[in-house]
């Protein structure tokens, strides 16, 4: 897996992913199961990807924030 993202684009990710897991642990009894389910696996995706620098997504769209020296 080549990476593919920037340092700015992961910064993000990671900083998103906390945010959602926070969110879906947070608000679990009132939101209810399946959005703290939801909240938690996006929440995870963007943080992994953000922590090893590789968005499958990215790569099915042609896109490449990694900058180029």
């Amino acid at each position: 897996m080549k990476k593919n993202e920037g340092t700015a684009d992961r910064v993000i990710r990671v900083i998103l992913g906390i945010i959602l897991i926070g969110l879906g642990v947070y608000f679990q009894a009132s939101w209810g199961l399946i959005a703290m389910i939801v909240l938690i696996v996006v929440g995870l995706i963007a943080l992994i990807t953000g922590i090893i620098g590789y968005c499958g997504l990215y790569t099915v769209c042609k896109i490449n924030t990694l900058n180029k020296k």
